[in-house]
């Protein structure tokens, strides 16, 4: 039997979390946007509700809640704006989520424990200058020498890259084997040799940060590598599994706050003689809103189900990323455009939205490479095979 109903504890954390962003973000986001200031105390606020570990196992300090939550929580965030999602994204799927994984015991225990209880702040160190959606083209390296690799190159577009604690970053072991010759590495922000620098200008996002890592001679121990050698390119999809979810959960909030901001300014807004929202080319585009919304949510907790059941969720969880982000941008225009010359300007919040909407489309894998995904998977070229390790099925067994 399908339920899509939310449990009673989902419902708490979903208005949890929305009053929060009402209290907390709201108020505040439209200066910090403005000053491009990222407010690390929000971070502090939302480790004390425990919600940067929602879903991490209760024994390793998290809340112990399922895959589901976790994407109520983003798309509430995001609903208050695309940076705080961001940073819950980073931090919990694409770094906790892995650590979880694919951890050794005692690298959670160092690791993963601190973090699922927001004492510490973990990211995720893939794409540099060359490398993107070619993630074989990374030049950085790691060279052993006996009991520590040798890490040098750089990361670039990195969120929390000045913020974080910890890292897991990929590197060349053996760049003879390409795909098969990546590893990963745990590399904390005090080893010598490693700093970061912010990235300025950006379009959108401004309440968050992105920068650069630069690895100079970073000596990083063994035991700080993760996985086996060559299991690099396997622990950055599955994480980009985790990241992906989030990132299309997320959307559903930037679609529900651009439905939010329009129905208002529907209501209030007269031309001819009558609100607009009774003309007809507003409604068409008020209802693509509130349709996306519905398929979007549906997209994305299709792959949390699969994620709860412990299987792998790669061809969902791209095309939840892929139908939700884009239409989160076509959301966000036709927000601005039901506002008019106001939605030109930061008076109303849409412009915003339309800024922000637009980085999702291209990270953790553009909308062109998900096309690309899809239409293999239809065809057979490609297949899923179980992964070595699986991320625990809920409830988790402690």
């Amino acid at each position: 039997m399908l339920d899509f109903s939310l449990t009673e504890e989902q419902l708490a954390v979903k208005h949890l979390v929305r009053k929060f962003v009402d209290e907390e973000i709201l108020p505040h986001i439209r200066e910090w946007d403005e000053q491009h200031h990222v407010e690390t105390s929000v971070f502090k606020r939302l480790a004390e509700l425990g919600l940067m570990g929602v879903c991490i196992p209760e024994k390793y300090g998290g809340a112990g809640m399922d895959y589901n939550t976790l994407a109520i929580v983003c798309e509430e965030l995001e609903r208050g704006d695309t940076a705080f999602r961001t940073a819950v994204s980073v931090h919990t799927a694409l770094n906790s989520l892995t650590l979880l994984q694919w951890g050794t015991e005692a690298q959670k225990q160092k690791y993963l424990v601190p973090q699922a209880r927001g004492e510490k702040i973990g990211a995720f160190g893939l794409t540099e200058p060359g490398a993107g959606s070619d993630v074989a083209a990374m030049q950085s390296t790691a060279v052993r020498d006996g009991d520590v690799y040798i890490l040098n190159g750089s990361k670039i577009w990195i969120s929390l890259a000045d913020i974080a604690d910890h890292f897991i970053v990929f590197a060349y072991t053996d760049k003879s084997k390409r795909h098969h010759g990546i590893s990963a590495f745990i590399v904390e922000r005090t080893f010598p040799g490693f700093s970061s620098r912010p990235i300025r200008g950006k379009l959108g996002i401004r309440a968050g940060n992105t920068g650069e890592l630069i690895f100079d001679n970073v000596r990083v121990p063994v035991e700080n590598r993760l996985g086996e050698e060559g299991e690099g390119f396997k622990i950055a999809m599955s994480a980009l599994d985790n990241g992906r979810f989030t990132v299309a959960a997320g959307a559903c909030g930037t679609i529900a706050a651009c439905l939010e901001a329009s129905l208002k300014y529907c209501h209030e807004r007269q031309t001819f003689g009558k609100p607009i929202g009774q003309h007809q080319l507003v409604q068409q585009m008020i209802a693509k809103m509130s349709a996306n919304l519905e398929i979007s949510r549906l997209l994305v907790w299709k792959a949390g189900w699969l994620k709860n059941q412990g299987v792998r969720n790669t061809r969902e969880t791209s095309l939840a990323k892929w139908i939700a982000c884009d239409a989160a941008w076509e959301a966000a225009s036709d927000a601005v455009e039901i506002h008019g010359a106001y939605g030109y300007s930061n008076e109303y919040p849409v412009e915003r939205y339309l800024r922000n909407a637009k980085a999702p489309v291209i990270y953790e894998g553009t909308r062109e490479i998900h096309t690309l995904m899809q239409a293999e998977y239809a065809l057979g070229y490609r297949v899923d095979k179980p992964l070595r390790k699986m991320l625990p099925a809920w409830p988790f067994q402690e």
